[in-house]
């Protein structure tokens, strides 16, 4: 299987153009063959908390209908980060496009104290199967809970994802974590992880790849947009600019 992670930087709170700037990965994606390809944290909108609630789509959505036509027709997995409305609120997830089947919705369940003003928890953790594989998604803050990857390892995931809005500031923190996740419960371990600016604050980029013993095996830079391909039978990995 070849799974991909994109590194992009989205305009705030431009859905549009935002929405052109993915079908570009994913078109890109489908060139090198892959078979999955999961975006940043909030991708679709930009990090944008205080504009989240009106931004918050449904997964029935028209403009995510084009991301379902292309995963159709080219038997592509696609993960996009959306505010998502909840009747409880607005909820910061991950909406999961299929090759001819209903979309589905994996939301942040462990929120920093930052977001919970903005938006309430998730409630369910489903493991997305492809092939042999089971791929547990983690979204930002989540990696620094310890019960998420210890979940997603009980539940027999052996590849991580993590899809996350860092800035530069704890980017280094993050790295290690991720690299220790991968080491302890022996899954591949990869980082999508976005660029630009929001609030003064710059992302950090640096989407990573990590194999099942935590040895890094790929990694992008701290300001340029791109991504990563991993072959997971073969442990090689593909960085496209």
């Amino acid at each position: 299987m070849k799974i991909c992670v994109a590194q992009i930087k989205s305009i705030p709170g431009d859905i549009q153009q935002n929405s052109a700037m993915h079908i570009k990965y994913v078109d890109l994606a489908v060139s090198f063959g892959a078979h999955a390809i999961f975006f940043p944290e909030l991708s679709l909108t930009g990090y944008e908390p205080t504009s989240a609630i009106d931004l918050a789509i449904n997964l029935g959505d028209k403009r995510l209908n084009i991301f379902q036509k292309i995963s159709d027709s080219s038997n592509i997995i696609i993960g996009i980060g959306a505010p998502t409305m909840h009747t409880d609120g607005t909820c910061i997830s991950m909406v999961i496009i299929q090759p001819n089947q209903s979309r589905r919705l994996y939301s942040k369940q462990f929120l920093h104290e930052d977001e919970k003003q903005y938006f309430v928890s998730g409630k369910k953790s489903p493991i997305l199967k492809i092939g042999d594989h089971k791929i547990a998604i983690a979204i930002c803050y989540e990696i620094s809970a310890p019960a998420h990857c210890k979940n997603a390892y009980e539940k027999g995931a052996n590849i991580y994802l993590a899809s996350t809005a860092k800035y530069s500031s704890g980017i280094d923190k993050t790295l290690d974590k991720l690299s220790q996740i991968a080491d302890k419960y022996s899954m591949t371990v990869l980082l999508s992880n976005c660029i630009g600016r929001t609030d003064g604050n710059e992302f950090a980029g640096k989407s990573s790849v990590w194999n099942d013993r935590g040895t890094l095996l790929a990694q992008l830079g701290n300001s340029q947009e791109g991504m990563l391909i991993l072959d997971t039978e073969t442990q090689m990995t593909s960085e496209i600019l």
